[in-house]
């Protein structure tokens, strides 16, 4: 499927005499090679480590990053990461939003996530919109909870039985 070209072999200099083809020829792949190279040759970049919000720490609005967050502290505010976690001295109040989320303090508020974990001490109070939920024996809950496909994007499932409304 794939060729070697023979323009990188030490062998194929002398095949390259007429200097007017290789002139024209070399500006077009000079450009692709590097940008091809510099890409696969970059590594990836190592993930930072989570931010942590301490236990004496009060926050007053929204944070949201495409990073990790821990929360120990109080947060009167809505929350976006990547993977979050509530500690056991954490309260939330407002949305939660992330990929994962891992409960083991409190919230008040809808959470919203494709994992959605809650174990023994925590304390939700409000709606779980999931892909997954596991919910260990202990946590209290008081609320709804729904599963979607796409739990991340509340625009999508809102559309989706509006149209099907209007269709019928």
């Amino acid at each position: 499927m794939f060729s070697k070209s023979k323009i990188n072999e030490p062998g194929a200099k002398p095949e390259t005499t007429t200097p007017a083809a290789p002139a024209s020829a070399a500006p077009t792949a000079a450009p692709a090679a590097p940008a091809a190279s510099d890409f696969k040759a970059s590594a990836p970049k190592p993930k930072p480590p989570a931010s942590i919000l301490s236990s004496d720490l009060h926050i007053t609005g929204n944070l949201k990053t495409s990073g990790d967050i821990q929360v120990e502290g109080t947060v009167e505010g809505d929350i976006r990461a990547h993977l979050l976690t509530i500690g056991e001295s954490a309260t939330i109040k407002g949305e939660v939003t992330a990929d994962d989320v891992v409960i083991n303090g409190r919230i008040i508020g809808r959470v919203r996530g494709l994992k959605v974990r809650l174990t023994a001490t925590a304390r939700v109070e409000g709606d779980i919109i999931h892909k997954t939920i596991a919910i260990e024996s202990g946590a209290h809950f008081e609320g709804s909870v729904q599963r979607q496909d796409d739990p991340l994007n509340p625009g999508k499932a809102a559309a989706k039985p509006a149209a099907i409304a209007t269709d019928a």
